[in-house]
């Protein structure tokens, strides 16, 4: 869970310094605990609330039908099949006249 901060004081890692910072951005690995308010996390409910009456925000429950390029829809290409099959994509090998495959 990656996070954009404003208004942010930074501590030292001692606690005797304080800095201000106008932004902060803190990737998700480096986050080990997280304490929120609960008046906080009520108002975050709220506004969900609002936003799915009023027909706002982009959740999943408002995306196009069908199509799409979301996980596990492909990418449109022609598949594993078309294009050969084997790990290495080089097909299958030669033929002979009895169809087993002979080793080139």
């Amino acid at each position: 869970m990656n996070m954009n901060l404003t208004e942010v004081i930074c501590t030292s890692r001692d606690g005797d310094r304080f800095e201000k910072l106008k932004s902060c951005y803190i990737r998700g690995s480096a986050i080990k605990y997280l304490r929120l308010p609960p008046d906080l996390l009520e108002k975050a409910a709220e506004i969900q609330e609002q936003e799915a009456r009023s027909g706002r925000g982009g959740g999943r429950n408002n995306a196009p039908r069908g199509g799409g390029s979301g996980r596990g829809r492909g990418r449109g290409g022609r598949g594993r099949s078309a294009r050969g099959g084997g790990r290495s994509g080089r097909g299958r090998g030669r033929e002979s006249t009895s169809g087993r495959t002979v080793a080139k």
